[in-house]
């Protein structure tokens, strides 16, 4: 549990080759989310690119902070990073929950309503959990140095 506290860039970096690897095997399989009557579509992979870039300019975050010889809070860490992963595991699983009834092939439009709210508080919660980064990030920086022991 110290790589947490001393390494979360190590974490974020590590987790980039297995998502990049989930968007590719995951094929073209498409994720829609309808918004104000619009329907966004988009593939697992490009999605999974997206997330990967996001994660690698995170880990990057944490690494130029442990280079410059800042302190962040170990608590703000925690919660980035359990908001920030529980949130993508419990996106990436929701399609493969059935909200749908199995009465017809093409899913109607209040069937899907259900999945839509539950994707669209778990992306509130992802965004959520980056404000806790920021933070993080701005209170390091004011923070005094690490003490060398």
């Amino acid at each position: 549990m110290t790589i947490l506290n001393n390494k979360p860039h190590l974490i974020f970096w590590l987790s980039v080759p297995l998502i990049i690897l989930i968007g590719i095997l995951s094929g073209t399989e498409t994720m829609d989310v309808n918004i104000h009557d619009t329907y966004f579509v988009f593939t697992k992979y490009h999605l999974s690119i997206l997330i990967s870039a996001l994660f690698g300019i995170i880990g990057f975050g944490y690494w130029i902070m442990k280079k410059a010889n800042r302190k962040l809070s170990k608590w703000l860490n925690w919660i980035h990073i359990i908001l920030t992963f529980g949130s993508l595991l419990i996106m990436l699983g929701i399609p493969l929950i059935s909200f749908e009834s199995k009465k017809s092939e093409f899913p109607l439009y209040d069937d899907l309503s259900t999945q839509n709210l539950i994707l669209t508080l778990i992306f509130l919660t992802i965004i959520f959990g980056q404000l806790f980064y920021i933070i993080n990030i701005i209170i390091g920086i004011f923070r005094k140095n690490k003490t060398s022991g």
